[in-house]
């Protein structure tokens, strides 16, 4: 008896000490008493100050994780270990995560600011309505050139690319959607081709660019244009941004052919546990001055049309990130292939990679 109670005695003990643990951890991590929005984004994809100054106004407590692709993202929210509050996925994966009912419909009457969009980036393919997700950047795939050694007028089409004169010279940013759509555009198809002899001319027509390619590479791209160790890079506009500014002979270029035109919007996943705390992040991106302070933080562009006022002229000036209309119009969104086609232009990607010389 006299054991029996000694062990439950220890048991209380471990317990209480537990407890005590817990809340001391509550306490160093800013925890206690807070309520809890959990978000998850691209990596570097929000001005952390934003992040502070949500807080500081809503009360609630940010817990802030990242991901470097849809793909990556799309698993971990099937998996629901978290509840993501907030995800911020690209076009076609909010297609997708519709179709798997993966993400909440969206109730309007508590959105405050969507009048602040531009309606160019609303009411589109992947979400008419905008029953499930709000504008939050946009941007295009382009080329980034070194004017020491590529002239502007050499470096108008993504057939430019091939020119024989940039042997062992050319960045790639490491995406099969990217890569073979330059391709395709390159001969005039569809960068959501799902024909199987245009993907084989595209990947032809690739395989004999790759005494161009230096590297193939993600996030790297902008330290390795910056220090001009390659003359041309294919990224996407927000990318080619920061490289810009840390290199005054960088330019970008949308091909003349045409390009992707990508979208990342704010939705609320079903693993949701503070829907009220989403509502209240995405109100606060929507103000005119968050969206404007966030878009000159991270370099892509913004679709808040008041936030534009309150940019600099030589930002929104600037036709290769606020494409006119007509440019618009030869650019595409990339849509969900679905699981076969996705498989497909994977393993031709991949066999690429392998062959390069």
């Amino acid at each position: 008896m006299k054991r029996l109670q000694s062990l439950i005695i220890g048991l209380v003990f471990i317990i209480l000490v537990l407890i005590f643990g817990v809340r001391q951890l509550e306490k160093a991590t800013g925890m206690a008493g807070a309520q809890v929005l959990n978000i998850y984004n691209w990596g570097d994809y929000i001005d952390p100050e934003l992040l502070a100054k949500f807080e500081k106004e809503s009360g609630y407590k940010v817990n802030y994780d990242t991901f470097d692709s849809n793909e990556a993202m799309l698993t971990k929210i099937r998996q629901g270990g978290t509840s993501y509050d907030i995800a911020i996925p690209s076009e076609y994966m909010i297609q997708k995560m519709m179709d798997e009912k993966l993400v909440n419909k969206l109730d309007h009457s508590k959105i405050k600011g969507l009048d602040n969009i531009d309606p160019r980036f609303l009411d589109l393919s992947f979400d008419p309505k905008n029953q499930y997700s709000i504008p939050y950047f946009w941007g295009t795939l382009g080329i980034v050139y070194n004017d020491k050694v590529v002239d502007s007028e050499d470096m108008t089409s993504w057939n430019d690319l091939w020119r024989p004169e940039l042997q062992d010279n050319i960045m790639l940013i490491d995406g099969a959607r990217e890569v073979l759509g330059l391709g395709l555009n390159s001969l005039g198809y569809s960068l959501n081709s799902k024909n199987l002899t245009e993907l084989d001319e595209a990947v032809a027509k690739l395989r004999k660019m790759t005494p161009n390619v230096k590297a193939i590479v993600a996030d790297e791209i902008k330290m390795y244009m910056a220090n001009e160790e390659s003359a041309v890079a294919v990224t996407f506009s927000g990318e080619a941004t920061d490289m810009m500014w840390e290199n005054e002979h960088l330019h970008y270029v949308i091909p003349k052919e045409g390009s992707n035109l990508w979208f990342d919007n704010i939705v609320i996943p079903k693993t949701a546990a503070n829907q009220e705390g989403a509502y209240e992040f995405i109100n606060f991106m929507l103000e005119p001055e968050n969206a404007a302070q966030n878009a000159e933080y991270i370099g892509y562009s913004t679709p808040n049309k008041k936030a534009l006022d309150l940019l600099p002229d030589e930002i929104t000036s600037d036709e290769q990130f606020y494409p006119s209309d007509e440019l618009v119009s030869h650019l595409e969104v990339y849509q969900d292939l679905g699981p076969e086609y996705i498989g497909i232009y994977n393993d031709l990607f991949l066999e690429l990679k392998m062959y390069r010389k």
